[in-house]
């Protein structure tokens, strides 16, 4: 059953590198979560989206609205947003000249940002409003952005290039480089004012299947950490909470806390007609674990 996202109120890559690989079948799947402390169980399974096409690149906004990129039948990319106590979809977006990725709420709470390929090509972060407000251009001078997250208002950048670059702002005149060759996944370390990323251009050692290091620089301090190493080459991640990381491998839910060396099998994401767990969203509030899933074609 396709779906239809319509214009009503709303409550409350990427793109050079990713949009080659944009064009596939994916959709949101829901996972019940059960969390005790140290211990996390999955559960019941459903799909958020059904359909063929590209919804992906899941982000919570609040309580109880996701916020997600989705290709029209034309190959339009625009922001929809997902009500769980509705169960309705909302555009937050609606262009046919641009497309949007990436959705975050910012800091502030009064917009959903997102990457914005723009008419003429340029791939900037743009905010836009909640009350449905003309959007605004946020760095002028910043791009081609890829992906980001959010800290103190300003946004932490992955800008493309050779090599790809990961960017923070703290003025004007102030732009901090905090690494080269960075993976796609930029994440705020919660209750922190830490930005975790992968690191690429040096493979973690002593490992068969070419990991990478996990690192974190601390915004305030203006420190470097370490976070461990990925599962295998997978670049995906999210933080479950101030200590814990959550990843995927297959179909495979994988958790392990940023101290330890190895991550730790917690269950399968196993529904009929779909395969390999990519992007992730998680809210404590709603004990949900959001997954983006391939669409297996027979």
């Amino acid at each position: 059953m396709m779906l239809k996202y319509v214009l009503s109120g709303f409550v409350f890559f990427l793109v050079s590198i990713g949009l080659s690989n944009a064009q596939g079948n994916t959709d949101l799947i829901a996972v019940d979560v059960k969390k005790s402390g140290k211990k996390m169980e999955l559960g019941q399974v459903s799909k958020i989206t059904d359909r063929k096409g590209y919804d992906n690149q899941p982000s919570f906004i609040n309580d109880v609205q996701l916020a997600f990129s989705s290709a029209d039948d034309e190959g339009n990319f625009d922001i929809i947003i997902y009500n769980f106590d509705s169960r309705k979809f909302t555009n937050l977006t609606k262009t046919k000249n641009q497309n949007e990725y990436s959705p975050r709420l910012t800091d502030c709470g009064l917009y959903v940002s997102a990457v914005t390929v723009e008419e003429n090509g340029k791939q900037r972060l743009w905010l836009y409003p909640t009350n449905f407000g003309e959007p605004e251009l946020l760095y002028d001078d910043i791009e081609p952005v890829g992906y980001y997250d959010w800290y103190d208002n300003k946004a932490a950048m992955f800008v493309l290039g050779q090599p790809n670059t990961l960017i923070y702002p703290y003025s004007k005149d102030d732009k901090l480089t905090i690494s080269q060759n960075v993976g796609r996944t930029i994440r705020k370390q919660p209750k922190t004012s830490v930005i975790s990323y992968i690191e690429k251009q040096i493979e973690a050692e002593n490992t068969k299947n070419n990991s990478y290091n996990i690192k974190g620089f601390d915004l305030e301090k203006r420190e470097y950490l370490n976070f461990g190493q990925t599962l295998d080459s997978n670049e995906d991640f999210i933080w479950l909470d101030k200590n814990h990381l959550i990843t995927a491998k297959g179909n495979g839910i994988f958790v392990k806390n940023y101290k330890d060396k190895n991550w730790t099998k917690i269950g399968e994401v196993n529904l009929s007609g779909y395969g390999n767990v990519s992007r992730m969203a998680y809210s404590k509030k709603q004990k949900k674990l959001i997954v983006v899933m391939d669409r297996i074609e027979h």
